[in-house]
């Protein structure tokens, strides 16, 4: 929790509380249902949630905006970005059931009011967001295909609507056919360490 309070230490006491409450949720219901890693769990606050509020470092969405978690999972990034945004709408998307269950009971018993969830594949989902973000789920020209349907017109942020995608390692390949319309921010420039080494987020104009 500490870490979380190094890169943004002007939460609400209320913030502060739903963070803090995140890790024994997730003991709980990943004893139940895995949905992270048995070893990984203990490094919960920075593999999973510092690493989702990566997209934070990059742009704080304006109130009133709705976001798209795509293979939200447990719900990452969705329930840390939700936390430290209360006036932006999530909703978070997977198409496997159970990870959908730990999400919602997690995003319930932390009283978060600005999330919903649906089992239900991304192909699915026709409304519209302002962005979609997501970790890593898929390649990035499989991404843009789905989502593509999903962006609003309604422009009012500091990017252009999109996507931004948490992602690792060498991306050239990847980015290249959307070049024009992608920057690639590194995280080891905001994050100190050594995790973020080689973690990125991916924002592409749609």
């Amino acid at each position: 929790m500490e870490i979380i309070l190094k890169y943004f230490p002007h939460l609400t006491p209320q913030q502060q509380q739903q963070f803090a409450a995140l890790y024994p949720l997730y003991c709980e219901w990943n004893a139940k249902i895995n949905v992270i890693s048995r070893k990984d769990i203990e490094h919960l606050y920075l593999h999973h949630v510092l690493h989702s509020l990566g997209i934070a470092q990059v742009i704080r969405f304006a109130p009133g905006t709705h976001v798209m978690d795509l293979g939200t999972g447990g719900g990452f990034p969705g329930i840390p970005l939700a936390i430290l945004q209360p006036d932006v709408q999530f909703h978070l998307v997977d198409s496997i059931g159970k990870k959908i269950r730990v999400a919602t009971e997690v995003a319930n018993a932390i009283g978060l009011n600005n999330v919903t969830l649906s089992h239900i594949r991304a192909q699915e989902e026709q409304a519209r967001f302002h962005f979609v973000v997501s970790r890593a789920v898929m390649p990035l020209a499989d991404l843009l295909r789905i989502i593509r349907k999903n962006i609003s017109p309604e422009q009012f942020n500091a990017l252009p609507n999109g996507l931004l995608c948490l992602k690792g390692g060498e991306l050239s390949d990847e980015t290249l056919p959307f070049k024009h319309r992608t920057v690639v921010y590194e995280l080891n420039e905001r994050f100190d360490e050594a995790f973020f080494h080689t973690k990125k987020v991916v924002y592409v104009a749609v």
